[in-house]
């Protein structure tokens, strides 16, 4: 197989965002690949905005999961839960098609508590259950305190960390 489409979605839109350096350390360590991050600026979902016409970047970003060969998704943990904004992709997403069927996903995390978004893992993964992907179920990469794990480039510098974050991205790689 030629190199596999690999698509990052960041659940925080800060261009900065430890996840957003997470998603692209993953992107590292699934290897060779063409890489597509999906924007989640979308508009709310709105049944009436649906009605009067799927909005253009909802169907792009359906596009790109449905052409990916696999999906990581870095999500932070904002009050104990996903950010809005990432649950609102999954809203417009699960309307019409099911591009996540079968599709090999990973979830990592970085969370500055000390639980490094255990608990916004563990509401996603439910969420994604309609959906019905082959969603990894370990190891689960949870980076905590991102200051202390990330240098000033966003390299992880934590050995732990690092080979949490390898051995997920192979198994990643390996399902496509």
């Amino acid at each position: 197989m030629p190199d596999p489409t690999l698509l990052g979605l960041c659940g925080s839109l800060r261009r900065d965002s430890w996840n957003r350096k997470l998603m692209w350390a993953a992107r590292d360590a699934f290897g060779p690949a063409r890489f597509v991050e999906g924007d989640l600026r979308l508009p709310l979902f709105d049944e009436d905005l649906e009605a009067e016409g799927m909005p253009t970047d909802v169907t792009a970003l359906k596009a790109q999961v449905k052409a990916a060969d696999a999906v990581v998704i870095a999500c932070p943990e904002y009050n104990k839960a996903p950010p809005g904004v990432l649950k609102n992709a999954l809203d417009w997403l699960s309307r019409g098609g099911h591009p996540w069927a079968d599709k090999p996903v990973a979830i990592v995390s970085a969370s500055a508590g000390r639980a490094g978004g255990e608990r916004t893992q563990f509401a996603l993964r439910l969420m994604m259950v309609a959906f019905q992907p082959n969603l990894l179920q370990g190891p689960e990469v949870l980076i905590a305190r991102p200051s202390n794990v990330f240098d000033e480039d966003g390299q992880i510098t934590d050995p732990q960390a690092r080979e949490l974050l390898d051995t997920l991205m192979q198994k990643l790689r390996a399902l496509t």
